[in-house]
């Protein structure tokens, strides 16, 4: 009897050991997965310095030496963990991170060690214990989980967002569909707060109206969740899903384009609930008519509703966001360098936040004051790049206001003169300052075919070399983008 005991106790700790060694292996192999799509430096910086812990409520919970570094991961990779872990050990759901020093995690795997092996019952396997989680740490669930930094008290307005920000929270406080806002489309470059809204009113419908069910999941998630509904003959039970739901959000729509199936499936998801006046939000990196890749019958509905631009920040609302940021971090950082910043970071304000995040890094680990020398210093890469980055988005509106037409005349057929000609000077500092292809520079301008491209370019060239006045404009918009 005791022998049999005995044999059973071994087993029992050679499978939880085994276990143990699996989830290691597989947070090994995630962390080779993180280096390859993010990156050495990222991977050394960020990743390198966390410890795997233990599979708790089927989550993968990580221990990072810092609450920044936790912070920093959160808001930059946690979405890839989230997508590689269930692929390398099926168990996991979520991936969780808490703050515990490398020397607390070892006197805690100890702890958990010693405990079980006083265990009165022998059959009771060993695990690798892990605290006791608070509820506000961040979570992950398998899915598209709402980012709780991410409502509407955190989010700066300014011009360039003020509509989006407005229509949002009227859709948010309203307790049905929002007549003339359904679908509610909210468009803008990378970085510049479409996400964040499209959280926002998610938190805020969850608090007002619990029990309105609200989904947000992004286009790539739709995708994937789609392809295994069908994959496991439970195609039905993801209709339903979608199509029971009283607001559904969808971030990165463009993401469908080209992928017929997939849009199929959207298309009459979208037409489901629009027929239930269900409440539907959209966000993509294009407005409707620009996304060449959805079909025709897509873009007519998409833009049915109320289509919101999110124009790229301008400086009054960069030094806001980043006066905001610092509150939260409560630093202390000068105030010209957080003027410095404004305006040399302009391309979006994830880009803007990580500037800073990376300031204050670099102060807090080298115990070095934050002076614009020091901040020069540390971003130097960063700031050199910004100094040559410009993108289309930017080339249309400036030139678009230079010459007093439409930005719409951009993406237009119209071939009189007086817009004809802008559009041409923009494709060609397109190409003059932007790394895109003809092909990507035509699909920006109205679906145009690269030889459209290449004439205007070619035009423009010819003009420039013979016209001193259209040099002088050229050369005026050069200086303009570059230096914005």
């Amino acid at each position: 009897m005791i022998l049999h005991a005995m044999q059973q106790d071994n087993e029992n700790r050679m499978t939880a050991t085994s276990q143990t060694n699996n989830a290691e292996a597989a947070w090994a192999r995630v962390l080779d997965k993180m280096r390859q799509s993010q990156g050495d430096a990222v991977y050394r910086n960020w990743l390198k310095p966390l410890t795997f812990i233990g599979i708790e409520d089927g989550k993968a919970v990580l221990g990072a030496p810092t609450r920044f570094m936790r912070e920093w991961v959160q808001s930059h990779y946690m979405e890839r963990l989230c997508q590689f872990w269930p692929f390398e050990y099926p168990g996991v759901q979520g991936v969780q991170i808490v703050v515990r020093s490398r020397r607390t995690l070892r006197q805690d795997v100890k702890s958990a060690k010693d405990t079980n092996d006083e265990r009165d019952n022998p059959a009771a396997p060993a695990t690798i214990k892990t605290l006791a989680i608070p509820v506000e740490e961040q979570a992950c669930q398998f899915g598209s989980p709402l980012d709780p930094r991410f409502t509407f008290e955190n989010f700066v307005v300014g011009r360039p967002n003020e509509l989006a920000y407005a229509v949002s929270r009227r859709v948010a406080e309203s307790n049905s569909v929002v007549l003339g806002c359904n679908p509610l489309f909210l468009y803008g470059g990378v970085g510049l707060g479409k996400t964040h809204l499209m959280h926002a009113i998610a938190w805020h419908i969850r608090r007002q109206n619990p029990g309105r069910r609200v989904m947000y999941l992004s286009a790539e998630k739709f995708m994937y969740q789609f392809i295994r509904a069908i994959r496991t003959n439970e195609a039905i039970a993801f209709k339903e899903q979608f199509r029971s739901v009283d607001v559904l959000m969808v971030d990165d729509v463009q993401f469908i384009g080209g992928k017929e199936s997939t849009q199929e499936e959207f298309f009459h998801t979208f037409n489901a609930l629009i027929d239930q006046n269900k409440q539907l939000v959209i966000s993509a990196d294009r407005s409707p008519s620009d996304l060449s890749d959805l079909e025709e019958r897509i873009r007519s509905r998409l833009g049915w509703g109320l289509v919101a631009d999110i124009n790229t920040t301008n400086y009054e609302l960069r030094l806001g966001i980043l006066q905001s940021k610092v509150e939260k971090l409560q630093v202390e950082v000068p105030g010209p360098v957080l003027e410095f910043l404004a305006h040399r970071i302009t391309s979006n304000v994830r880009e803007l936040e990580g500037a800073l995040n990376r300031v204050v890094a670099h102060a807090t680990l080298v115990g070095r004051e934050i002076t614009l020398d020091t901040t020069q210093e540390v971003l130097q890469d960063l700031l050199r790049a910004n100094d040559q980055r410009v993108n289309i988005d930017d080339i249309q509106r400036t030139v678009a206001r230079h010459y007093n037409i439409k930005v719409s005349d951009m993406h237009s057929a119209r071939r009189s003169i007086a817009v004809a000609r802008p559009r041409q000077i923009a494709m060609y500092l397109s190409k003059q300052l932007t790394s895109k292809s003809l092909p990507e520079i035509g699909r920006r301008f109205g679906g145009k075919d690269h030889t459209t491209v290449m004439h205007a370019i070619r035009r423009i060239e010819e003009l420039s070399s013979q016209d001193p006045e259209l040099r002088e404009d050229i050369e005026l918009l050069n200086r303009t983008l570059r230096h914005q």
